[in-house]
C-alpha cells in the first residue's frame, strides 16, 4: 500500500454543480490551475486543481467521484503508473491532459471476495429460513398431539414415527447447508431446536404407549412411605402385644 507524501495538505472545495476543486488561497507562487480528464471505466471525470499538486492530490479528489479510497487507485499518464509523490507539473501534465484510473488488483479482489460471501450468507440464511418454515408446521403437530396426550386421549404410534421422521428430513436439510457468520448460527439454532421437538416425541410416544406410568410412579412412592411408616410404628408394638397376649393367657390359665 501506498503511503500519503509527507506535502502540505491542500483544502478542497464545491463549486456550483458539485464540481470539487482545490480551495484558492493568495499566494504569489501558487501556480495556474490546469483542466485535467480523469477515465474510469466507462466514466470520464473532470478535475480542476493546481498545477503543482501531487498524483495523491487527484486520489483524494476522485475518491469523492468514484468512491474508491486514495490507497485503492492507481493513476496512469502517458501509459506509466505514477506514484503518489510525484508532481503533475514535473511529470508534464498540463491543462486539458488526460489520466487513466484503475482500482487496484488486491482491493478489487477483496472486494469480490466480500461480495462472495455476502451472496453466499444470504443463501444460507434462505435455506435456513425454508426449513425454518417448515418446521414451525411441525412444531404445531407436536404441540396437538401433546395436547392430546395430556388429555389422555390414545394416539396412534404411526403419528409419532411420522413426526420424528419428517423431523429427520429437516435435520438432513440443516447438515446440508454450508453458513458462516449470522447464517450458520441460524442453523446451529434450528438444528437445537429440532433435536428439543425430537426429544419430546419420544417422551410423548412413551406415555401414550404407557399412560398410566406416571400414576404408578406416585402409587409406587406412596406405597413406599407406608411401608416406612408402618415399619416404624411396628418397632415396639409386637413386643407390647407379646407381653399383653402372655398376661391374658396367664390370666386364663389362672381361671
Amino acid at each position: 500500500m501506498e503511503k500519503a507524501p509527507a506535502s502540505a495538505e491542500i483544502e478542497w472545495e464545491m463549486r456550483p454543480g458539485g464540481m470539487f476543486v482545490q480551495r484558492r488561497q493568495i499566494s504569489v507562487d501558487e501556480g495556474p490551475i490546469i483542466n485535467i480528464t480523469v477515465a474510469h471505466a466507462s466514466s470520464q471525470h473532470p478535475l480542476y486543481l493546481l498545477a503543482h499538486s501531487t498524483f495523491w492530490d487527484v486520489k483524494k479528489l476522485l475518491a469523492h467521484k468514484t468512491g474508491l479510497k486514495p490507497e485503492e487507485q492507481r493513476l496512469f499518464f502517458r501509459g506509466q503508473e505514477k506514484e503518489n509523490e510525484e508532481h503533475l507539473h514535473v511529470e508534464g501534465v498540463k491543462d486539458k491532459s488526460k489520466l487513466l484510473l484503475l482500482e487496484d488488483a488486491a482491493s478489487k479482489e477483496r472486494k469480490i471476495e466480500e461480495i462472495r460471501k455476502h451472496d453466499e450468507m444470504l443463501k444460507a440464511s434462505e435455506a435456513v429460513a425454508g426449513v425454518r418454515a417448515e418446521v414451525d408446521k411441525l412444531s404445531e403437530r407436536v404441540s396437538a398431539l401433546e395436547v392430546a396426550v395430556d388429555g389422555g386421549t390414545k394416539v396412534s404410534d404411526k403419528e409419532f414415527v411420522v413426526s420424528t421422521e419428517l423431523l429427520m428430513r429437516q435435520l438432513l436439510k440443516l447438515d446440508g447447508i454450508e453458513a458462516e457468520g449470522e447464517a450458520k448460527l441460524q442453523r446451529k439454532a434450528e438444528v437445537r431446536r429440532v433435536q428439543n421437538l425430537v426429544d419430546t416425541l419420544d417422551s410423548l410416544k412413551a406415555r401414550n404407549s404407557n399412560p398410566f406410568s406416571n400414576i404408578g410412579k406416585a402409587v409406587s412412592v406412596t406405597t413406599q412411605w407406608k411401608i416406612f411408616d408402618s415399619g416404624m410404628g411396628s418397632l415396639n408394638a409386637p413386643t407390647k402385644t407379646s407381653s399383653s397376649t402372655n398376661v391374658t393367657q396367664d390370666w386364663e390359665r389362672f381361671d
